[in-house]
């Protein structure tokens, strides 16, 4: 009988306990012999260096700027003008538009303090109104109205009948 002896290696690999890595070394908890507190202000040396020398430079520069005159130059503008005065106007304007149909206006005539004036429309029912107002200091906005014409309101009929601007889609079934 033969008899084969196998020896069967095996290998145990014992793992290392498992320590991080860092890009950096650890802060130690302790300070070395070696540390030494870096200051928290510069100091200042006791001296301060000079050139030995002073150049010159060959040519003179031109100021960017132009020098102030020597002399009080008059004023280039006018003296601010005084609004403390009465006000006095006149004005008016009138639109007629037979097309539109617009009709509208106003006039307006104020003497220092005392203002009186009108303004009319076209209303749409066909009246014209007309609004006469004075104004006088502080009385205030006294306004009278007035109309003119009968007012109207003729049956609405439209002057085109729309045609359905679709076409039924036939369905079969």
């Amino acid at each position: 009988m033969k008899v084969v002896l196998a020896l069967t290696l095996v290998a145990v690999v014992v793992a290392a306990p498992y320590r991080p890595r860092y890009g950096h070394s650890p802060i130690p908890s302790y300070r070395p012999a070696h540390y030494r507190p870096v200051p928290s202000y510069r100091p200042t040396p006791s001296y301060r260096p000079t050139p030995s020398y002073s150049p010159t430079p060959s040519y003179r520069p031109t100021p960017a700027y132009r020098p102030t005159p020597s002399y009080a130059p008059a004023p280039s503008y006018s003296p601010a003008p005084s609004y403390n005065t009465v006000p006095h106007y006149t004005y008016n304007y009138a639109v007629k538009d037979d097309y539109s149909g617009n009709d509208f206006g106003h006039q307006e005539n104020r003497d220092g303090y005392d203002t009186q004036g009108s303004y009319s429309v076209q209303l749409p029912d066909g009246r014209l109104q007309t609004v006469t107002y004075n104004v006088n200091g502080d009385s205030g906005y006294v306004a009278q109205v007035s109309y003119q014409g009968e007012a109207q309101y003729p049956h609405y009929q439209p002057s085109y009948s729309p045609a359905p601007a679709y076409t039924p889609t036939p369905s079969y079934g």
